[in-house]
């Protein structure tokens, strides 16, 4: 099975994620389908997990969505971390700036 598979913008692909996308070939393809942006997005969600059940649920449901065919991570704000694009008033105040809610 390929183990060099494409990364995002921004974030290089984790040796975990790796590993569960390329557990069958489907999966491999649905990876490489998505846009380099869309692939970003579902690294940094998988990478912002703060503890490693949360990341390993992530990794789970990251294989799911792509076999339901999403494009970008449920839930998800978007990469705080590009440099192509200025962050949301809400990432900057809640992800950024960690404001709490008020």
């Amino acid at each position: 099975m390929k183990k060099n598979i494409s990364g995002g913008l921004v974030h290089e692909l984790p040796a975990d994620l790796v590993s569960a996308l390329t557990k069958t070939k489907e999966i491999t393809s649905l990876w490489e389908d998505l846009t380099p942006i869309a692939r970003n997005e579902f690294i940094c969600w998988v990478e912002n997990a703060k503890q490693a059940k949360t990341r390993i649920r992530r990794i789970k449901r990251t294989v799911e969505e792509l076999l339901e065919g999403r494009k970008r991570p449920c839930c998800w704000a978007g990469c705080i971390h590009r440099t192509d694009k200025k962050p949301s008033k809400w990432q900057q105040d809640v992800l950024i700036d960690k404001k709490p809610r008020t």
